[in-house]
């Protein structure tokens, strides 16, 4: 088994544990990237450590949290094991900002509590789920595991693996560490980079290129505050513009343009990509896209918990080699063809 840990009982949490439940219940289904990696199924992961700020999670089962507070995604499963573990308070930090601190009520944590809960539950893996902007609390999530000797899973677009002093950090201590901020499964990152890379491939030119965000949960409520969204807009657009280089920063717009609350853990895309072909010949494509936000996450995460606790197990240290084709801000961006084999071979490797 793999025990977890979570930092923040939202909707990418909540499609985790279920996904859990849900795969081990039917291990035969489709949906999962990787169904055995370095020997792990789905149904190997225990969550034995849960963290929040928000009064209506904090004190509660896991499985009760889950769907507790602003917590709006799709059920999965009717029922679930989701392990004895209560949700503890975490310190609060800069894990709360302005806009989200309008519609939850906050309970403070200490780092006392936190190192005796982990130094108690000893997990392999800790899963960061904050919402976005929350830096000075990542780091401090970080420092908790190199203290611990627990694998870091950084979700969100706070530069921790991909900054070269932390990678080398966790490298030192022995700690394998993934990030940061998650490539969807089927998301607008990994579509629009394909797009853009077939674009190239095929003879055309990228002039310039935008694509705009809308969703009804709890992170695009976040990213209304836009103090908060400069590490996320750099992910994204560093992301796509790895695979089209040549087109000017001011040419590629990629933004979370709006809250749209009916729309739930719906999340609404439009990408659009405009240049020339043949003979100078203009062409553009435009495509919307529209997906369940938090499970889209759920089946990478999923995925990289299990290489994350293979590393550990083998007593590697630093970022795992897989996590390009997991996240925008790899600390090396490389083609998704090429970081998918890297993936796939290393989940075969008994040796990893």
């Amino acid at each position: 088994m793999i025990k977890v840990a979570l930092v923040g009982v939202g909707n990418c949490a909540s499609s985790l544990v279920q996904g859990v439940a849900y795969y081990t219940l039917n291990p035969d289904a489709s949906g999962l990237i990787i169904k055995d990696v370095c020997g792990y199924s789905a149904s190997d992961l225990e969550f034995v450590a849960a963290f929040d700020v928000d009064q209506d999670k904090v004190g509660k089962p896991l499985n009760e949290a889950l769907f507790a507070g602003k917590n709006n995604t799709t059920k999965l499963v009717d029922s679930m094991a989701a392990g004895s573990c209560r949700v503890s308070a975490a310190p609060v930090l800069d894990g709360i900002g302005a806009v989200y601190k309008d519609v939850v009520n906050v309970v403070d944590g200490t780092a006392d509590a936190v190192n005796e809960i982990l130094s108690s539950t000893r997990p392999d893996v800790l899963v960061n789920y904050l919402p976005v902007g929350s830096d000075e609390a990542s780091q401090f999530w970080a420092e908790m595991c190199l203290a611990h000797n627990i694998g870091f899973v950084n979700a969100i677009p706070s530069f921790i693996v991909s900054n070269p002093d932390w990678a080398q950090r966790f490298s030192e201590a022995g700690v394998p560490c993934a990030g940061d901020d998650v490539k969807s499964q089927i998301g607008a990152t990994i579509i629009h980079r394909a797009l853009a890379r077939l674009f190239e491939q095929r003879g055309g030119e990228v002039d310039s290129t935008y694509q705009l965000n809308f969703g009804g949960n709890m992170d695009f409520r976040n990213m209304l505050e836009s103090e908060r969204l400069h590490s996320k807009k750099k992910s994204k657009a560093s992301s796509v513009q790895h695979e089209i280089p040549a087109v000017a920063d001011s040419q590629v717009h990629i933004s979370p343009t709006d809250y749209i609350q009916f729309l739930g853990d719906q999340k609404v895309a439009y990408i659009n990509l405009s240049g020339t072909a043949f003979g100078g010949t203009p062409l553009e494509i435009e495509c919307k896209i529209k997906v369940s936000d938090s499970p889209n996450s759920a089946g990478v995460v999923m995925d990289v918990v299990r290489f994350v606790a293979a590393a550990k197990k083998r007593g590697l240290g630093g970022p795992v080699d897989i996590t390009p084709f997991y996240f925008k801000s790899p600390p090396q961006n490389i083609a998704d063809d090429e970081a998918e084999k890297i993936a796939l071979e290393t989940a075969s490797n008994s040796a990893f």
